[in-house]
């Protein structure tokens, strides 16, 4: 009795070091193509215009000290020509953003007296505070 297995031909191998090498060079070309693409943008060809107008965002800080005195871009205004002088910036640009810093003491009335005047001139207004 034989019992030893009989080999039939040679093995078959494959080696597949370079091949990982070759994933890897694809899978970091597809992870850095893939950040430089957006999907979400959708190209069009818009028309010129001699006569056009970039749209400026302009931000305006209003200050409110602890005794009640109103500061527009550092210039002291009283609280009864600040619609007037917000409207002056409006006309400038046409997306106005009000940073409002105001003293921790002064009264929630009069914060919302600004936050009134910049509803009515349709301006966009945020609160400015300190990080903790």
């Amino acid at each position: 009795m034989n019992l030893r297995k009989r080999q039939r031909g040679a093995s078959a191998e494959v080696h597949t070091s370079a091949m990982n090498d070759i994933m890897f060079f694809l899978l970091l070309f597809f992870l850095i193509a893939s950040t430089l693409t957006n999907p979400n943008v959708i190209k069009l060809l818009l028309p010129k215009s001699k006569s056009g107008k970039s749209i400026s965002k302009k931000t305006i800080i209003v200050s409110v000290t602890k005794d009640l005195r109103y500061y527009v871009d550092r210039k002291e205004t009283k609280i009864t020509d600040l619609p007037n002088v917000l409207a002056g910036y409006k006309k400038l640009a046409t997306e106005l953003t009000i940073v409002l810093y105001v003293d921790k003491t002064v009264a929630i009335q009069d914060v919302v007296q600004i936050m009134d005047i910049a509803q009515k001139l349709n301006i966009k207004l945020v609160l400015a505070t300190v990080p903790k």
